[in-house]
């Protein structure tokens, strides 16, 4: 059964949004004589004069894409595709290929031949790092993506996401994995080998 929605009881201050206009203008110019007429100190400037100054980000910051390193400096990815699958956006290519039988993870094991992301597509959601069973891509950086007037520069491939530290320097996980075939893997037995 239809009814009739009455509408709330407006002032005519309140239709024209001058109270609320006045109240923004008033936040605009408090700023405004606050960062002229005081002292250096009690500024309260909002604009970062970007690349030369930079602004301090939150510990749990999502900052630009890196593939984490094993131990022998290869990347941890196994090309398992949980975190294109994963990402909203789609922007993350990969292409899957097999170790050769001279290596021990032949047989068992993938890597990425292939490694793109297209930093211009995502939006930074963290589904990629969630995702990914082997901590092999992480987000903390603790930077954002360098500035660049050619698309090109935004596609990160295998190298250029390997070749950047996370934020305490280093290329490896926060939380280390220990690898089948190592020797502080849970599954072997030290005494026998296997």
């Amino acid at each position: 059964m239809a009814y009739k929605i009455h509408k709330p009881a407006r002032t005519f201050a309140d239709q024209t949004y001058v109270v609320e206009a006045a109240k923004g203008l008033g936040v605009t110019f408090s700023r405004l004589f606050t960062n002229l007429f005081s002292a250096e100190e009690n500024k309260k400037i909002a604009t970062v004069r970007y690349p030369d100054e930079t602004r301090e980000y939150p510990e749990r910051f999502r900052g630009v894409h890196r593939l984490t390193h094993r131990t022998d400096g290869s990347p941890r990815c196994v090309a398992c595709l949980c975190c294109s699958t994963a990402c909203p956006a789609q922007c993350i290519h990969i292409e899957p290929a097999e170790y050769g039988p001279d290596d021990a993870r032949y047989g068992y094991e993938r890597f990425p031949k292939v490694f793109v992301i297209d930093e211009l597509r995502c939006i930074f959601c963290g589904y990629c790092v969630e995702a990914c069973p082997c901590d092999a891509i992480r987000m903390d950086t603790g930077t954002h993506v360098p500035g660049s007037t050619s698309r090109e520069h935004f596609l990160f491939d295998k190298d250029t996401l390997m070749s950047i530290p996370g934020r305490d320097g280093t290329y490896v996980t926060a939380n280390p994995r220990h690898e089948p075939g190592d020797a502080s893997h849970p599954g072997i037995d030290r005494e026998h080998g296997h």
